[in-house]
């Protein structure tokens, strides 16, 4: 690889929401040059030498592009810097179909937290996960459906609101898939959520094609449907009040989970552990950002997000899942990081061990240990 040049003879356009380090990765290859000389060619020291600063006047002159246009792609450029709870901590790929219009390898882009689903092609993006091709949504249109619910919920309730609430009922769902209550009507949801895993992972190609964003996939309608409700002020103020108020959201959670068996339970019951720890809080809030992630911020760095400590524990996940009984497969979700901030929030009790925490977020102590509550 020879000496850079004042202006790269191959230039592509960065993708909406691509990271500098990986849009100078794909313009490496494409000129046969190393990402890492590229990258400080373009950035100045910062506080430390694994956090340069990007200057996009210099990116503007390698690439031959405004820097505004490039600013109007590349978070990391924009003066001033986006609001970065409102991001994911950790990029990654997207929509295949939408990747394949740019050259030079892999894209990763930083997404709000609200993507879940590329709603122009119907693939699933999910949660940061194991860099694995997304998965086609063609056989569950349901899954695309509730994106745009999810994407009213926003508008209507604000980013912030609406990221705890789909958070905690994916949770919910998760404990409800991984521990069935035998005296509810939750067989329906095992029926659904199973079959969406058969789609997406198919037996016997566990191996190739487990991940556990899929399985967020299978939760994510039912989710997003009972969402509205934990992020409504005034369906919260209801769960905290008296019992006639809490009836009120009982009969509502009911109908949004078509469970109408379903009755607060002083024990195994995340629904009831919400209602009596965390509905009268404040949302919960993402516990870090891609700002604050150290390093990431060279293409050398880029393969920390598939190194090999990552595919070793992904493949024994995947052989883990390949031998389990798929009705408690919330298990597998519980355990994601994705869903750390409402499962350990702030004022959650400290435990040594994550499923501690667990095990925690459904459990109650006061309210619903109780005479069981009636509606």
């Amino acid at each position: 690889m020879g000496a850079l040049p004042r202006r790269l003879p191959i230039s592509v356009p960065p993708a909406p929401h691509e990271i500098v380090a990986s849009y100078l990765a794909r313009l490496a290859t494409l000129n046969s040059h190393d990402g890492d000389q590229l990258w400080r060619r373009i950035s100045t020291p910062g506080p430390t030498p694994a956090r340069r600063i990007v200057n996009a006047d210099r990116l503007a002159a390698l690439t031959g592009r405004p820097a505004s246009h490039l600013a109007g792609a590349l978070p990391e450029l924009r003066d001033p810097a986006p609001d970065w709870q409102m991001f994911r901590h950790a990029p990654q790929i997207g929509c295949p179909r939408c990747d394949a219009h740019h050259r030079g390898g892999a894209v990763l882009r930083i997404l709000a937290h609200h993507r879940y689903v590329c709603i122009r092609h119907g693939y699933w993006i999910g949660p940061p996960d194991v860099n694995r091709p997304c998965p086609s949504l063609e056989y569950c249109p349901e899954v695309v459906a509730a994106q745009h619910r999810h994407l009213r919920l926003v508008q209507r309730y604000g980013w912030a609101a609406a990221y705890d609430a789909v958070l905690t009922a994916l949770m919910i769902c998760a404990h409800r898939w991984g521990h069935p209550d035998p005296t509810s009507g939750e067989e329906l949801h095992q029926v659904l959520w199973t079959t969406r895993s058969f789609i997406l992972i198919p037996k016997d190609s566990e191996l190739h094609t487990f991940s556990a964003s899929k399985l967020f996939a299978c939760l994510y309608p039912e989710a997003v449907t009972l969402a509205p409700v934990i992020a409504s002020p005034e369906w919260r103020r209801r769960a905290a009040g008296d019992d006639r108020e809490l009836g009120q959201f009982v009969t509502e959670v009911r109908r949004r989970l078509r469970d109408s068996e379903y009755q607060p339970r002083g024990e195994q019951d995340p629904i009831a552990h919400w209602i009596e720890s965390d509905c009268w809080r404040s949302p919960a809030t993402p516990s870090t950002n891609f700002a604050k992630a150290p390093g990431n911020r060279k293409p050398s760095q880029l393969r920390t997000y598939n190194s090999n400590l990552s595919d070793e524990r992904h493949w024994r996940s995947a052989a883990w899942f390949s031998l389990k009984d798929r009705r408690g497969c919330g298990d597998v979700v519980l355990h994601h990081r994705a869903l750390h901030p409402v499962i350990v929030r702030d004022r959650s009790p400290q435990m040594q061990e994550f499923r501690g925490a667990i095990w925690n977020s459904q459990r109650t102590e006061t309210r619903f240990k109780a005479p069981q509550f009636a509606t």
